[in-house]
């Protein structure tokens, strides 16, 4: 960064130099920037949607008020992201002393080979320039990290090397925290981290000293320290110890998204789509159908609702979606990439993976309920769309023998000739607006979702191979007749 100064004499020259820069501490910098942003209006941090009325409120507060702080959420609720965008609050540059291995300001130097370095040079001390990006320093908390890895350990090979004592500070390997100094340093999932390296961080923040190997060390760090946890490890499988909890200014709460139209919204910014190949057009009815499944999910009592369903669901299987309508287009020879709803079944690998199921939902299999789950979200999606459209033709139709085989690698052409042999399907798909007369791609997926939605309500049968037909009848129990068809016992 050659336009920065490159020593210390003129770097007090410089506006670099200034009082309130010189002497500003991490926090303090990121509230001024904050509050500049607030000013000027728009979204806080790019690519974070739907916590605008809801956690940004509550982050803001924290950086306001110079808190360290806690996220506190379920899988897949972009605590990470949100960590990570803080960066954009910090000043593009700082300046360090070079060499240094704690990011040390040259007007107040915490470590001991920057003090000495300062002391030997004067104004030639040489500087250099630190970016945003790397202020930040992430971990994520496993039960395995030791002292040495967040504070620090003592090197015998550095102590050699120099001439130095072990209980010189010299002969220190700094570890992730130190090294985060006048940055952000971010520890994923805190409650899986061991006790006594709980006891290590909460002594950095209150005290500014530690011991390592038994020697005292003092480190006045500047830091912002933030973390995330699930609430399920916080009370359960880890906990955090009382003296961190005490010493962490807010705690936030983060969620899923509160409405389908955000759910898609961020499954749309985060799914890969834009691909190569052939054009993708994706309907937006099957966009909605597949963050239905999340949906559904969440509030479906054989999935663990304590695991909860990321968010990260979604755009998997969007992905996933769009990748076997792909594979369809290059070996049918369509000239741009539809899906259907038969591609959201050909997702289904995208779907169990993310679920976690109770005892009653293991007994029942990841697999059935993910269709179970792919049929209810159909079903609403065309409940929203289709109000209360009269489908009686259709369904008298497949209560006469009629039935249809629909396949996920036949082309839209075929399978749209085929619906049109079912009376009044066609003319329920133009009259809600789910497809343009003509566009037989998008009409084809529009007629699977009104056959889908049937399904649901059970007034037509699907199989696992995609067949269509007449609703399965229950059998009725004869009076007197038990649930495995034998009489009951007087």
């Amino acid at each position: 960064m050659p336009l920065y100064p490159q020593t210390l004499g003129a770097l007090r020259r410089s506006s670099f130099g200034a009082a309130d820069l010189a002497c500003r501490s991490v926090k303090d910098e990121l509230r001024q920037n904050l509050l500049s942003r607030l000013r000027q209006g728009g979204p806080l941090f790019e690519g974070v949607i739907g916590y605008d009325e809801t956690v940004m409120p509550q982050l803001v507060n924290a950086i306001l008020s110079r808190h360290n702080f806690i996220l506190l959420g379920l899988r897949g609720q972009a605590k990470s992201r949100i960590l990570r965008a803080l960066t954009t609050l910090l000043d593009d540059a700082i300046p360090i002393v070079a060499g240094s291995e704690v990011n040390d300001n040259p007007f107040g130097p915490i470590s001991k080979y920057a003090r000495q370095l300062i002391a030997s040079s004067g104004d030639d001390t040489p500087i250099a320039w630190l970016d945003r990006e790397s202020r930040f320093v992430e971990k994520l908390a496993t039960p395995d990290v030791t002292i040495a890895d967040i504070i620090g350990d003592l090197d015998p090979i550095k102590a050699a090397r120099g001439g130095h004592l072990l209980s010189d500070e010299l002969t220190i390997q700094y570890g992730m925290l130190p090294r985060a100094n006048r940055g952000i340093f971010a520890l994923n999932e805190l409650p899986d981290l061991a006790g006594k390296i709980q006891v290590g961080l909460f002594n950095i923040m209150q005290e500014g000293d530690v011991q390592i190997k038994g020697y005292p060390v003092r480190l006045p760090l500047d830091v912002l320290l933030c973390f995330t946890a699930n609430p399920e490890d916080y009370t359960a499988r880890g906990k955090i110890i009382t003296p961190l909890k005490d010493r962490l200014g807010s705690e936030i709460v983060t969620h899923y998204p509160e409405s389908v139209d955000l759910g898609m919204a961020i499954t749309e910014q985060e799914a890969w789509t834009d691909r190569s190949g052939p054009p993708v057009r994706i309907p937006d009815f099957i966009a909605e159908v597949v963050e239905r499944i999340a949906f559904e999910a969440r509030t479906d009592k054989r999935v663990d609702r304590r695991s909860g369903v990321s968010q990260r669901m979604p755009i998997s299987v969007l992905e996933n979606v769009v990748s076997n309508a792909e594979r369809r287009a290059l070996t049918t020879g369509e000239p741009e990439v539809v899906p259907r709803i038969a591609d959201v079944y050909a997702a289904v690998p995208a779907i169990t993976g993310k679920l976690e199921l109770e005892y009653e939902g293991e007994l029942v299999g990841g697999h059935v309920i993910a269709r179970e789950l792919i049929r209810r979200a159909s079903d609403a999606t065309f409940k929203v769309r289709a109000g209360g459209v009269n489908t009686d033709d259709v369904v008298m139709w497949f209560d006469a023998g009629g039935a249809l085989q629909v396949s996920d690698d036949v082309s839209a052409d075929a399978v749209y000739k085929g619906f049109e042999n079912v009376p009044g399907l066609a003319e329920v798909v133009r009259s809600v607006g789910l497809a343009r007369k003509g566009d037989t791609a998008v009409g084809a997926a529009a007629c699977e979702l009104v056959l889908e939605s049937l399904v649901a309500r059970k007034k037509i049968s699907r199989s696992d191979t995609g067949q269509y037909g007449r609703a399965v009848q229950e059998p009725r129990r004869r009076p007197g007749q038990d649930l495995f068809g034998g009489g009951l016992s007087a």
